[in-house]
Order: C-alpha cells, then structure tokens, then sequence
C-alpha cells in the first residue's frame, strides 16, 4: 500500500468513527415523545352508570374529587400542604397519566434543551379537541441528590415552568393546570437516585366525566 493510499484509508476510518459517535449521541438523546402518544395516554377511558360491564362512575365520588381539585385549581404551587400534595398522588394513582421524561438542566428548572420538543408535543396534545374541558395535574419529580427541603421547592419550580410554558405557548387556561411538586420522594428509579431520568414531569388528566356515557 503507497503512501497515498494509506492516508486516505486512514481518514476513511477516521469519518467512519465520526458518524458512528454522532449516530449514537443522536439516539442517545432522543427521549422525546409524539403528541399523538401523549394523546392517547391521556384520553378518558370510557365510564358507564348503569350496571353495563366496563369501570362504574360513582356520582358521588366524582363530586367529591371535583370539590377537592377546586380548592387547589387556583393555588400556588408552594402553598399546598404535605397531605394535599398526597391526596392529589392518590387521586391521580386511578387517572390516565403519562411520565414524561422532560428533563431539566443539574440543579435547575430550567428546560433541557433536548426536551423542548418533548414539552412542545405535550402542548400540542392537550390543546387537542378530545381533551377539552379536562383539568390536568402537572407533577415536578427531582433525583435524590441533595436535601429534602431544597428538592421541594426544585420540584415545584419545575412544575410552574412547564404551566408557564403552556400558557405562554400553547394558550391553555391556567386554572385547568394544578402543578405540585413531590422533590424527591417519588423517585422513578429508586435503585439508581441520582440517575437524570428522576428529574422528570408527570402529566395526568384529572377529569373523565367528558367520558361518562
């Protein structure tokens, strides 16, 4: 092989290591997710009164759950109490609901820039027809790294930034957006505390009774 050859087949080598390390960030940072999943993930399953098979709508229930979530509708984010914060979990534990892993900068509430399309599809999705009228719980979830208290209010924070974003950007209703924070006790990973997928956004549509038949 002359000289010339050998150069050129080093930098053949050389471009083909190249692509391959950007090939592999690319997908690395893909975490996005499509509007149209959001959508489905959030549509009400469909609810009866009667005695037909399928989930039963108790009137009574629902009354009670939209009395709650009216007293939190319009709440700062940091004025809800430990135990309100947990009623909010437990009703949203029966919900449609999706765990967007909308990630955030170390230490901030600042949106990661590889996950503003992920934040874009989620306006796009609840801005759809089918979700009109729904009230929806936007969570801030941090990683376990650092105190309780600061990962609170981390957390909080990261849940208004996204209300803010989907006002500002999508013109949602801002009384339809409840936003709580849960810092660190609710982590995704719990074997691996400090792994970034902890410092995410739970998205859930508290309201199916656009659903009830």
């Amino acid at each position: 092989m002359t000289r010339f050859d050998k150069f050129f087949a080093l930098k053949a080598i050389t471009l083909t290591a190249a692509l391959s390390m950007t090939a592999g960030l690319a997908l690395a940072g893909d975490n996005n997710i499509s509007s149209d999943k959001i959508l489905d993930a959030l549509k009400p399953k469909p609810v009866t009164r009667g005695l037909s098979a399928g989930p039963q709508a108790d009137p009574a229930v629902q009354a009670k759950e939209a009395t709650f979530l009216n007293t939190v509708r319009n709440r700062s984010t940091r004025s809800l109490s430990t135990g309100e914060r947990e009623q909010i979990a437990e009703l949203a534990a029966t919900k449609p609901k999706i765990d967007l892993e909308i990630q955030f900068d170390y230490n901030s509430a600042d949106i990661a820039k590889t996950s503003v399309p992920s934040v874009q599809a989620l306006g796009k999705a609840l801005s759809d027809p089918a979700l009109k009228g729904s009230t929806f719980v936007v969570a801030g979830h941090t990683d376990a790294i650092g105190g309780e208290e600061y990962n609170q209010g981390l957390s909080e924070r990261r849940a208004d930034t996204i209300k803010k974003y989907l006002v500002q950007n999508y013109g949602l209703n801002g009384t339809d957006l409840v936003t709580v924070g849960y810092g660190k006790t609710k982590l995704k990973d719990t074997a691996n505390g400090a792994d970034p997928i902890n410092r995410r956004v739970q998205v859930v549509n508290m309201d199916t009774k656009t659903a009830s038949k």
